[in-house]
């Protein structure tokens, strides 16, 4: 896998790097006043070229599509079109995203999958599409992006120290 195949695989599924960037945008402009979108941006494509986040999102999104075309095998069809609420599987896929960057990355997603803001809530309330996995697997990837900074920079500053 690579990079562009994960961004493609995104925005197949209606998910643009630039939504998620705005989504890490807004957990950490408080922290850091001068931080810009395309810090933000930066920090998502980075968590991304991670491999093991790359497999997840593969994962989750194959299951997500497979369930869209009824081709999973009974119950877990049944609850993947039911969107079962007590079905963790999603969440605990997304939380391998956020334990690259730490507790940081998992408080930051247990915010995001409580609010779902922007892409994250579109997602979680579409009817015409199954998307079980997505909408946690973005909230992951902005969690682990948001971490990511809060790990990077010094002082309240945007500037990121360097390294990874």
């Amino acid at each position: 896998m690579s990079i562009e195949l994960a961004e493609s695989m995104l925005l197949h599924r209606g998910v643009s790097l630039d939504e998620i960037a705005k989504i890490v945008y807004s957990l950490q402009i408080y922290y850091y006043p001068s931080l810009t979108m395309e810090e933000c941006l930066a920090s998502v494509q980075s968590v991304l070229q991670k491999r093991e986040v790359q497999y997840t999102l593969y994962t989750g999104i194959a299951l997500d599509e497979l369930a869209e075309k009824g081709l999973l095998p009974r119950p877990l069809q049944d609850l993947l079109a039911a969107d079962e609420p007590l079905y963790g599987v999603d969440e605990t896929l997304a939380l391998g995203i956020t334990s690259v960057y730490g507790m940081i990355g998992l408080t930051g997603f247990g915010h995001l999958d409580k609010v779902k803001p922007g892409i994250i809530g579109v997602l979680n309330d579409k009817k015409d599409s199954i998307h079980v996995f997505l909408d946690d697997l973005v909230a992951g990837l902005a969690a682990a992006a948001s971490a990511r900074i809060a790990h990077q920079c010094r002082s309240g500053q945007s500037r990121f120290v360097k390294g990874d």
